[in-house]
């Protein structure tokens, strides 16, 4: 079938390749990329190995040394697998993905949380009560998991509060949440990050001691809520 979007397919490395629809954050292209993924998942495809969705792109990853015992002479892994990926999308019909679940999740906008609430209203020129209302005012969806383990990538951000990453990237806590872009996201472990924080979760999105160690999945829901310090307190203990 001829997809409804474009879609470019490049090498990823000597191990895997990534079939590209555009740099862009939109919501049916996302609902293609799993589509397509949940389709992988499922599929007999030989010598995958696994499907790794994002936004707007799914990589796959292949078993080499299988496809070097199968390509001719002059041709490359990445030629062979490129084949057969392109018949696997001939034959895929897009269907809706099963509807992801929703998480209402509480939110401390509280100074001492939101580290980067004062520059952000003064970069935007926009009161601080106003970005905290603009941004739990509306429900997210997670475009796909990564940077972290299960850390969300949010979107889409009202435009009102959209601001680039921080040049150098500082310290975040755990349970931070900041935004970038037209993004939005959870520092589910204590890291690195160039996000802009705004506020703080109590609850934790990634334990490995789980059997489902990750709590949200591509293709579900998010919606912010705020809470006080002493509630965010009492949740956190």
């Amino acid at each position: 079938m001829l997809l409804p979007i474009p879609y470019r397919i490049f090498p990823l490395g000597d191990t895997a390749l990534t079939i590209d629809f555009g740099n862009r954050i939109d919501e049916k292209t996302n609902e293609i990329i799993l589509s397509l993924f949940s389709a992988f998942q499922i599929s007999d495809l030989p010598d995958m190995i696994e499907a790794v969705p994002a936004y707007s792109s799914l990589s796959i990853y292949f078993n080499l040394l299988n496809i070097k015992k199968k390509i001719s002479t002059g041709e490359t892994a990445f030629d062979f697998y490129r084949k057969e990926i392109e018949k696997f999308i001939t034959a895929f019909s897009p269907s809706a993905a099963s509807p992801g679940k929703v998480l209402k999740i509480p939110v401390c906008y509280d100074e001492e949380y939101a580290s980067d609430l004062s520059h952000i209203a003064a970069y935007k020129n926009i009161d601080e009560e106003e970005i905290i209302r603009l941004h739990h005012s509306q429900s997210y969806r997670v475009f796909m998991i990564g940077f972290l383990p299960g850390f969300p990538y949010l979107g889409t951000l009202d435009e009102k509060i959209s601001i680039p990453r921080k040049p150098q990237p500082q310290m975040v806590t755990e349970g931070s949440v900041a935004i970038a872009g037209q993004q939005t996201g959870i520092y589910t472990l204590s890291s690195q990050g160039g996000w802009n924080v705004i506020g703080k979760t109590p609850l934790k999105f990634f334990d490995p001691d789980l059997e489902n160690p990750v709590v949200l999945n591509a293709g579900d829901t998010v919606e912010f809520y705020p809470i006080g310090k002493s509630e965010f307190l009492k949740l956190i203990s």
